[in-house]
């Protein structure tokens, strides 16, 4: 039986949050996609930003953790600009496929031209697609993979849904994502970073404070640790966990489709 449910989103009527603002439930689609439209030749110089560079050691543990060989099919969701493709393309090999999803068409352009620059053509594959509906058959991947993207979706519960739908019996599902910082002694530092750095760095660097502002709001609307573990328990992903990086900005969790 497919774990995607049938059941009405509550994110159908009513508001949600965007950053701190509360917004039409219907508008936060658009709202996001602005913000990443404006950032999206500089997405990696937001990452730099946002971790003070550490991000890239994020993703190189998120993908040598991942569960994948040769030959697996994989969706990458939330694709943005290939950094984890890139990653994950030289374990997939040539037999292997890896499919960049995001909703963001500007994302999704600079991804596809910063592959090719690398020399990464074969087996890869472009979608424009919302993580809520995603266009693929039930058990169609291996291993589906989101960083850095869960917490810009309006409906995460049909997200996660979703991803158990098309992984299949064994597959897969990873997040990376912000998190709760767990140290008490350093959650005022992280605050102000976030709240007072970030986005006057975002004015200076790329002009742009308010998209820069909406980041760091999101992280702390972002589910904690636990509440994400069971969020994925419920859209019937199994053996789920989480591990804590950095002491908690950052989490990588795990479920399984049985």
């Amino acid at each position: 039986m497919s774990p995607a449910s049938d059941k009405p989103s509550p994110y159908e009527s009513g508001t949600t949050h965007f950053g701190f603002r509360d917004v039409p439930a219907g508008d936060k689609q658009k709202l996001v996609g602005q913000v990443f439209t404006s950032v999206a030749g500089k997405y990696d110089l937001m990452n730099d930003l946002m971790s003070l560079g550490i991000h890239r050691a994020w993703k190189r543990y998120f993908v040598a953790t991942c569960q994948v060989k040769p030959g697996d099919r994989v969706l990458d969701l939330a694709g943005g600009t290939g950094d984890i493709a890139a990653l994950l393309k030289p374990r997939v090999g040539s037999e292997g496929s890896i499919v960049l999803g995001d909703i963001n068409a500007g994302m999704l352009s600079v991804g596809r031209d910063r592959m090719t620059d690398r020399g990464l053509v074969a087996g890869l594959d472009y979608v424009q697609c919302n993580a809520e509906k995603l266009p693929f058959p039930d058990a169609s991947f291996d291993l589906v993979t989101m960083a850095f993207g869960l917490r810009n979706v309006t409906d995460k519960d049909a997200a996660l849904r979703e991803i158990a739908r098309v992984l299949r019996v064994g597959g897969q599902a990873r997040v990376l994502e912000f998190s709760e910082v767990k140290a008490e002694w350093f959650k005022p530092i992280y605050d102000f970073h976030s709240f007072k750095v970030l986005p006057k760095l975002g004015s200076l660097f790329a002009g742009d404070p308010g998209s820069y502002q909406y980041l760091a709001e999101s992280i702390r609307k972002h589910p904690p640790q636990e509440q994400l573990k069971a969020m994925m328990e419920e859209a019937g992903l199994s053996r789920c966990g989480y591990v804590n990086m950095s002491g908690g900005i950052v989490a990588v969790h795990t479920g399984y489709r049985v």
